[in-house]
């Protein structure tokens, strides 16, 4: 007899894709421990839904106003979810079966915590990055209700309809699962330089916000030097978004403090397009602060 398929786990995998073709078969492939898979579409045109349901994902089609709530809160508010944790997770990521292994232990026994952090362990030009410090934690496996992502800033229609770095604020207590998920991008260099453009767009637009108001939004993870992986990153940031030579800071972090130099080429091109990354969005800030001074009767006609 053949062996008997694993058993389901009491998760719902919310999956926000676009236009994710080449990377969506190896993730799906990776999500047969879950209950329910849905993949959050953004109207993509390149075969992702077939490829979707193929896999025998259910497919909800999200048309972004606007405004907050974004992709994956628009989810987590309005789709009926019947299991009582919640697993989001990027086309571009696998769950490989240590990981499940893992959740399984925790969802199928009482626990404290609401929610876990998992580190995304980062490949890049193939390669993957044991240093660079590029990897790092996140929340992704939350219990239903307890969990909610940040309100920063109001994006506009026709902008990312996407949460980018904003992060999941939890109520209660986060716990830590210790085998990563693989983050490991299929698409090419253009792709990515692509993406970080309009992250660098969106993170210019939160930090004049910080520097005007001294809050990133209206709920947001607090900033704590000793607090989980989010509110450390956090704290970094706040401290070096006031320094000079920032995208410099960053470089040396990531290619010499962290090691990144190991890496070969792929260490040392994402650390120059990290900082690289970084210069944009000091740039794009500038812009803005610019223009915000800038009042019509002082315009060059």
């Amino acid at each position: 007899m053949p062996p008997a398929s694993p058993q389901k786990l009491p998760i719902t995998v919310l999956l926000a894709v676009k236009n994710e073709a080449v990377n969506l078969p190896k993730c799906l492939a990776s999500l047969k421990r879950a209950k329910s898979v849905v993949v959050l579409d953004s109207q993509s045109v390149d075969g992702t839904v077939a490829i979707a349901r193929r896999w025998g994902a259910k497919v909800v089609q999200f048309h972004y106003k606007g405004g907050y709530p974004k992709k994956r809160q628009w989810a987590l508010d309005h789709l009926k979810i019947n299991t009582p944790w919640i697993f989001l997770i990027d086309a571009d990521e696998e769950v490989p079966e240590e990981l499940w292994r893992e959740i399984e232990e925790v969802v199928l026994k009482e626990t404290a915590f609401s929610a876990f952090l998992i580190v995304k362990q980062v490949y890049f030009l193939g390669r993957k990055l044991t240093f660079g410090g590029f990897s790092f934690g996140a929340v992704l496996l939350v219990r239903k209700g307890k969990a909610q992502f940040e309100k920063i800033i109001e994006e506009p229609a026709g902008t990312m309809d996407m949460e980018v770095h904003e992060r999941v604020i939890v109520d209660g207590e986060v716990g830590k699962l210790k085998t990563p998920l693989i983050h490991d991008d299929y698409k090419d260099l253009g792709a990515w330089i692509d993406r970080h453009n309009k992250y660098s767009t969106w993170e210019a637009r939160v930090r004049k916000q910080f520097f005007d108001t001294g809050r990133y939004g209206q709920e947001s993870i607090q900033p704590r030097l000793f607090g989980n992986t989010q509110e450390r990153r956090r704290f970094l940031k706040k401290m070096l978004v006031r320094m000079p030579f920032e995208p410099f800071i960053w470089f040396f972090y990531n290619y010499v403090i962290k090691l990144g130099f190991l890496e070969g080429r792929p260490g040392w091109t994402l650390c120059r397009m990290r900082a690289q990354h970084v210069f944009q969005i000091r740039a794009k800030l500038h812009e803005l602060n610019k223009a915000s001074r800038r009042s019509p009767a002082t315009r060059v006609q």
